[in-house]
């Protein structure tokens, strides 16, 4: 497979919003496509390398060679070529960078070295892709779409899905099956704006609390225990305090669903920086685990003792989980069997604002007929939680790359200092219409007092207001804090600069959060 048949499948879909025609687009990749390099393209349209992060920044992308004029790269050769870039370490590493991307780009076409730009530095965005891919694979396999879907959802890797479909035809897809060991896609949650409509769209559901925590995925196999996180990454090592609380459970196998969470000594939160730091860190994890202890919450139960729980509806499975699974690692959660009646959506309101009082995020409301759908972000399960927002002063943005290629989209955001300068808290790219990237792109030129090609610098005049989830430590800006997910609400041009929000302001919001 050429990478430039790749990278011109990332530029068409980049500039469809249509999923059928994404589909199709896919689908025509994948016909006669080599098994071996069909998962590494999958794994490059979505805008991740299989050799994951290589040290490959922009000052190493600035300068590139002439593009070739005829496409010869194959996926293949790309992949050696990255796999040997994320083997470069030690003294004269950068320079070894240079040289091997400047061989790489060397030979690739205008195109493709766009494509490979925005790949090895982290900025190509393609969206939601796994549901189109999954339907392409199918189309170009002649496989059934749902035995596909499901495929993805039991491996938890589509790319993985994808080459044995493609090696084995449809029969492979009977392979891939719930197994103790084998991490699956986790099941995600639609956001509904307050507790009411969540209430009016699920009916019967139950109302559990939405912890501030890193997801988990506990597999228990008689005296085994592994560990994943949302992602699949396995962690087991780092979270010995979780691997004795599953051991303790009474069952000889089981898949949880679940969070940890380091908790203080009056049961609230702690930092969600402290979590994340915990569960991230690989050294002294005795002495980590004593300093910041997890607690583990289990909201979900997938499978026990060889049993596949994935279609039993909620409440069953909840009655399963609460039978292995004792009281105090279990979600708090309420059911609300009618929510037509007055008393009981009361009640889940008073459920929600309770959960807020402890510290915690919000609450996740899940329809009790609804069975695991994993790796879907399915109108069964409701998340509510309350949005923050600030004023904040656009700092500088980044272009764009696929859809996005020609307009301003990576925001660079700023909060005031008492001095009257401006420290950055983060960037997003998120919330954007089309209209909004256009009017942005010309607004902020207009504003720009530098462009390197990649960053537009520009007078701190803009104000735009930005929604987010939280505030969190990060030694990487100024202000030792950084957004969590953070989105654009609209641009104020009703403010001035003068009135953005403080870094006083945003700093005791993270005190307070």
């Amino acid at each position: 497979m050429l990478l430039a048949d790749v990278a011109r499948v990332s530029a068409e879909m980049a500039a469809t919003s249509a999923r059928s025609e994404k589909t199709a687009l896919l689908a025509g990749l994948f016909r006669g496509a080599d098994p071996h390099e069909a998962p590494i393209a999958l794994t490059y349209l979505s805008g991740r390398l299989p050799q994951g992060r290589v040290g490959v920044g922009w000052s190493v992308l600035r300068d590139l060679p002439a593009p070739a004029a005829v496409p010869v790269l194959t996926v293949a050769e790309v992949d050696r070529a990255v796999g040997a870039l994320a083997a470069v370490a030690g003294k004269g590493a950068q320079a070894e960078r240079r040289r091997l991307v400047g061989a790489l780009m060397g030979a690739a076409t205008a195109q493709e070295q766009r494509f490979l730009r925005g790949l090895l530095g982290g900025e190509l965005r393609q969206g939601a892709l796994d549901a189109a891919a999954a339907e392409g694979l199918a189309a170009a396999a002649g496989a059934d779409p749902a035995e596909v879907r499901r495929a993805v959802m039991l491996s938890g890797s589509l790319a993985a899905v994808a080459g044995e479909l493609l090696a084995r035809g449809p029969a492979a897809l009977a392979d891939f099956r719930l197994e103790v060991g084998r991490p699956v896609q986790p099941m995600l949650a639609q956001t509904a704006a307050d507790v009411d409509e969540a209430l009016d769209r699920l009916g019967p559901c139950a109302v559990e609390e939405k912890l501030d925590g890193i997801r988990v995925q506990v597999h228990r196999d008689g005296g085994s225990v592994r560990i994943w996180t949302r992602r699949l990454e396995e962690v087991t090592e780092r979270l010995p305090e979780l691997c004795r609380v599953a051991l303790e459970l009474p069952v000889s196998s089981a898949v949880l669903d679940g969070e940890v969470i380091a908790l203080d000594a009056e049961g609230r939160p702690r930092p969600f920086q402290e979590t994340a730091g915990r569960v991230g860190s690989r050294l002294d994890v005795a002495g980590a685990a004593v300093t910041v202890p997890l607690s583990p919450v289990f909201f979900d139960l997938l499978a026990v003792d060889g049993r596949d729980l994935l279609a039993l509806p909620t409440a069953g499975r909840h009655a399963e989980l609460a039978r292995v699974v004792p009281g105090p690692l279990r979600v708090r959660r309420l059911v609300v069997a009618d929510p037509a009646e007055a008393e009981e959506r009361a009640a889940a309101r008073d459920f929600a604002e309770e959960v807020l009082r402890r510290g915690h995020e919000g609450v996740v409301v899940k329809a009790l007929a609804a069975p695991y759908t994993a790796g879907r972000r399915g109108s069964a399960w409701l998340k509510v939680k309350p949005v923050h927002t600030l004023d904040l002063v656009v700092l500088a943005a980044e272009w764009g790359h696929g859809r996005r290629t020609g307009k301003l989209s990576n925001l660079h955001l700023g909060a005031r200092r008492p001095d009257g300068t401006f420290a950055m808290l983060g960037k997003t790219f998120k919330g954007m219409t089309d209209a909004m990237l256009a009017w942005q792109t010309e607004r902020l030129r207009e504003l720009a007092t530098g462009d390197d090609g990649f960053v537009v610098r520009v007078r701190p005049e803009l104000v735009v207001e930005v929604a987010f989830d939280g505030i969190q430590r990060s030694s990487r800006y100024p202000a030792g804090v950084t957004l969590r997910f953070a989105r654009v609400v609209r641009y104020r041009e009703d403010k001035r600069a003068e009135d953005a929000d403080t870094v006083e302001t945003v700093l005791a919001l993270g005190a307070t959060g």
